[in-house]
């Protein structure tokens, strides 16, 4: 699913045009994406949580040349999805 598939059914449902549907979807979008900047976690309940994580530095190979390097620490997101969604994944 794109944005703008989500800014279409905002549209369809909602009733508002395809540009401030547009705009909402990009609004939230950067709220979410400012919020992990911070380092602070996003909860949307009945959909899932957002964390960010920190990843140490650690040993890694190349898969080509086989030659061992370093993987610096980096910060990662990860998403955990709410119950709600798992049980509605499991019925499929």
């Amino acid at each position: 699913m794109t944005k703008a598939e989500i800014a279409t059914i905002i549209c369809d449902r909602v009733g508002l045009s395809k540009k401030e549907s547009s705009q909402i979807v990009e609004i939230v979008l950067e709220e979410i994406k400012n919020t992990l900047e911070k380092g602070e976690d996003v909860k949307i309940s009945g959909f899932g949580h957002f964390m960010v994580r920190a990843k140490n530095s650690r040993r890694g190979r190349n898969p080509k040349t086989g030659e061992s390097i370093i993987i610096e620490p980096r910060k990662v997101v990860t998403f955990r999805a709410s119950q709600l969604v798992k049980d509605q994944l499991k019925k499929d």
